[in-house]
């Protein structure tokens, strides 16, 4: 499991004097708001490592896959096979703690399915992160479990599989691939594999060579636009950079170059769009290898010619502000197309793009931060810094209770860890042991503030055959997803906003956190 020793020395702990006492362009963090204790990302001291990986032991516990069961057993009442999946738990009202159930074609449909799977993968791959699993039978048999996740992974993944042959959506990628992929991987299942192959080529069936893009839009509603036009407009968002990895996966597979051709040009494309160079923040004394970057959500391009018509944000503050979600994107599939083509330009788009995420995490307005409980520390610890507010320039509408987005920072979190590998395959051991801790930190953070409390365990019931159940660790306190605090549109055009909740890839992306570190060998 995961290691109590830290893998840097104190004494390589950056001065506070480098962190920056206000954003360009914030209208929130005031020159006195800047932190005078916060802990660099690059080292940690050994009582603070040793907390840090306490923490991240949550990422294995039974809480987790109790309430992922619960979840994909009730959520097939009357929905067998499903039509809708779990989407978003609102903190507040009536529907308090339950999952809201979306319509199948919705882009996130992939994500449950996926959490399925990454249990799986640890139930078949990693049995030592079951440690709570009696094998001698007196309370849950790691074999019920097993059995229980393949048929609930089969169940819940049938209708995403009819959905290979799309070709009205860019993100077949987050469709296909959690669930599908990860079905070949773990069971050689050829019909998955034939559906993952089918989603690339359906992805790449939405390529606009004048542009150099694949269509991340068919249409743009908003209070104050409309953009419909599949003639005249073609609109893309940096979360495409996510997708792109299906194409290079497929490619391998199929020998057919042309698919890692499309996703090459499409991420040159949006580096020159949809990345702004920003400039190494005044004062600091931090040396960046790479130069940073911000990202735009939206570009909207001509489709003839390739130029740039407008710069947009659907789900950010403004246009020019920088959407916390959509910089994790960028980070997460910079280092992934690095990954797959090696080209050192996409390696520093993804280091650029990281360390602005972490210089903005950095220089946030203290109000980010709470008291944690007493943990028998000589100083008292804060939590909350490295849980991105829902866009790093919107205004904090409230200070004693700040709009996040977890989901945002466990996302860039995966990038780092997977920039980590990278740069430490080139031997950049301190740039790659940098990223490593500062993932650590941001989904350490993020378990701290946003973990729900209310807290799920397994049982079994020996008046039904020993059947796996799921019960309240307090009875009648249930939240269903992992996390809270995330954000999923606070766009003030937007037709469809909602934020403060649950949301399932937020859970995706932390569980994954989790089995990156297995693969790694890093827990």
């Amino acid at each position: 499991m995961i290691s109590d020793t830290p893998s840097t020395s104190e004494d390589s702990r950056a001065s506070s004097e480098d962190r920056m006492s206000k954003s360009p362009g914030s209208d929130t963090t005031a020159p006195d708001s800047q932190p005078t204790d916060m802990m660099p990302l690059e080292s940690v001291p050994a009582d603070e490592w040793r907390k840090m990986q306490q923490i991240l032991l949550e990422l294995f516990s039974e809480n987790i896959i109790a309430k992922v069961l619960r979840v994909a057993v009730e959520a097939l009442e009357n929905n067998d096979p499903p039509t809708v999946y779990p989407e978003f738990v609102p903190q507040h009202g009536d529907r308090a703690g339950k999952y809201f159930l979306r319509d199948a074609d919705f882009w996130t449909c992939g994500f449950f399915p996926g959490i399925l799977y990454l249990l799986r993968e640890r139930a078949v791959r990693y049995p030592q992160v079951f440690p709570y699993l009696d094998h001698e039978g007196t309370t849950v048999s790691s074999s019920s479990l097993r059995h229980q996740l393949a048929e609930l992974c089969r169940t819940w993944t049938g209708p995403v599989n009819a959905m290979m042959s799309r070709t009205d959506t860019h993100d077949m990628g987050f469709i296909i691939q959690p669930s599908l992929r990860k079905d070949w991987e773990l069971s050689s299942n050829e019909d998955s594999l034939h559906a993952v192959l089918t989603a690339a080529r359906s992805l790449a069936s939405r390529y606009v060579p004048k542009a150099g893009v694949i269509r991340s839009w068919d249409v743009l509603r908003q209070a104050d636009i409309c953009i419909t036009s599949m003639t005249d407009d073609c609109l893309v968002i940096i979360d495409s950079m996510m997708n792109l990895d299906l194409l290079y996966y497929a490619s391998k597979h199929l020998a057919d170059s042309s698919l890692a051709d499309i996703a090459t040009t499409h991420a040159r494309t949006l580096l020159k769009s949809l990345l702004r160079p920003e400039p190494t923040p005044a004062g600091s004394n931090k040396r960046h290898k790479y130069p940073l970057y911000s990202t735009c959500h939206v570009v909207n391009f001509d489709p003839h010619t390739g130029g740039i018509k407008q710069h947009r944000t659907a789900q950010g503050y403004r246009v020019d502000s920088t959407w916390a979600r959509g910089q994790a994107w960028g980070i997460f599939g910079y280092a992934q197309t690095y990954n797959w083509t090696k080209d050192e330009e996409f390696l520093a788009a993804a280091c650029g793009l990281a360390d602005y995420f972490l210089w903005r995490l950095e220089t946030a307005p203290l109000c980010v931060e709470q008291p944690t409980a007493s943990d028998g520390l000589d100083r008292q610890r804060m939590m909350g810094r490295y849980v991105p507010l829902w866009d790093f320039d919107a205004p904090v509408e409230d200070e004693s209770k700040p709009l996040r987005d977890s989901s945002a920072g466990v996302i860039a979190a995966n990038g780092m860890l997977l920039l980590s590998q990278s740069l430490a395959a080139l031997g950049d051991t301190t740039l790659a042991e940098q990223y490593q801790l500062a993932a650590r930190r941001i989904v350490s953070d993020t378990l701290e503030l946003s973990l729900s409390w209310e807290r799920a365990q397994l049982a079994r019931d020996a008046q039904q055959g020993n059947t796996i159940t799921v019960e309240d660790v307090v009875p009648g306190q249930r939240f269903d997803s992992i996390l809270k605090n995330a954000t999923a549109n606070h766009n003030s055009q937007d037709h469809d906003r909602y934020s403060d909740h649950g949301l399932v890839y937020a859970d995706y992306y932390i569980l994954e956190f989790g089995n990156q570190l297995l693969r790694m060998g890093l827990a």
